[in-house]
């Protein structure tokens, strides 16, 4: 049975910065940490966490636990920076499909 996506899926290196909150000064972020995932550059529409709709540029699929909240910072492999829109943990206990962490990138 799969209990995580397998490593050898995840192609990709990601720079996240995970937001913490704003200050005087703008966004902050937590130090920044290298993850693996795979990387998906295309353009879909999502909701924001905001209620808003908003196109997504880029699709994350990471390890289960990724420490990424709305509002962070992530390089993609391109070298372009991206704001994370929504963050969604997939799991499904007792089924042979993969968790996973997605995030929806601006």
């Amino acid at each position: 049975m799969v209990n995580r996506v397998p490593a050898a899926l995840l192609r990709h290196t990601v720079t996240v910065e995970p937001y913490i909150g704003d200050s005087a000064y703008g966004p902050q972020y937590g130090p920044p940490a290298t993850v693996r995932a795979l990387v998906d550059a295309r353009p879909r529409m999502v909701r924001a966490a905001d209620g808003r709709q908003t196109v997504a540029t880029a699709s994350v699929i990471a390890e289960p636990g990724l420490s990424c909240p709305p509002g962070s910072r992530i390089t993609l492999p391109s070298g372009r920076t991206a704001t994370a829109l929504t963050v969604a943990d997939h799991t499904a206990p007792g089924l042979p499909v993969p968790a996973c962490t997605e995030v929806m990138c601006e």
